[in-house]
């Protein structure tokens, strides 16, 4: 089934298509030339707890494609959402088995920890509050890796606020990483809503810089009453190789735990 595509080019309109497989946004696009909302605010920095393989290259090539990992435990963002995390409820989380399988790995489950993970995941920087916010943190042996982050708002109105933030964030990801990173590629799908709680919807995004591996992430966003959740799967490759399928019954999972 065709997928909405969202990428935009050199002059896009930046509204989605119905196409079967994801555009490239080229790397000659600059400026005012994509057109494009930032949500994020900042170059996004995506996450990967442990890397095994000297293919992979240096720390730098990592952050820019968003395969990097927080050095220690909770960082600032953690620290700020820390007295709020405390009285906010704890939401249900995925455990380690809820990831799509890795074909020569088991995956590892962290602890759920209050407030919102330092860096906080990729296509989602500054879409969600440290308070009442809880995140989990999952790898493997090698690159693959995923983060789940909870909030709990105060009633089903407010929790749709950061609902809406990062589809728009995670929507927008693919041209606001092109316009920080002269010479890559990017491109993003939009694979649709879920029936899961008050709602799902699972994005994917590609980027890749030159001489260097690609890095490729699923997002689902969903909402059960007052709480929201982001999960975020990433690995080394492209969206052709992605686990759509499993990533979306992940996230129904995801959202049927929440409460």
């Amino acid at each position: 089934m065709p997928v909405r595509q969202g990428a935009v080019g050199a002059g896009g309109s930046g509204e989605g298509r119905l196409r079967g497989a994801p555009r490239t946004i080229l790397g000659t696009v600059h400026g005012s030339a994509v057109t494009t909302v930032r949500y994020g605010g900042k170059v996004p920095n995506m996450r990967v707890c442990s890397v095994r393989s000297s293919a992979l290259g240096s720390a730098a090539v990592l952050a820019a494609l968003g395969l990097t990992l927080a050095a220690g435990g909770p960082g600032a963002a953690a620290d700020a959402g820390k007295d709020a995390g405390k009285k906010a409820p704890v939401p249900g989380f995925l455990a380690a088995a809820d990831l799509p399988p890795h074909a020569s790995s088991r995956w590892s489950a962290g602890k759920v920890t209050a407030g919102l993970p330092d860096p906080e995941p990729f296509c989602a920087e500054s879409a969600l509050p440290a308070a009442g916010s809880h995140y989990r943190e999952f790898h493997t042996d090698l690159d693959t890796n995923a983060t789940q982050v909870a909030v709990v708002s105060k009633n089903e109105l407010a929790a749709a606020r950061p609902a809406a933030a990062l589809r728009a964030s995670v929507a927008a990801c693919a041209a606001d990483w092109l316009r920080e990173t002269p010479g890559g590629t990017a491109s993003w799908e939009d694979y649709g809503g879920l029936a899961a709680g008050d709602g799902a919807h699972v994005y994917g995004v590609h980027v890749s810089i030159p001489e260097s591996e690609p890095g490729v992430h699923l997002f689902g966003v969903g909402r059960d009453g007052r709480t929201v959740t982001l999960v975020r799967w990433g690995e080394v490759g492209d969206l052709g190789r992605a686990p759509v399928a499993d990533f979306q019954r992940t996230t129904r999972t995801a959202v049927a735990k929440l409460n």
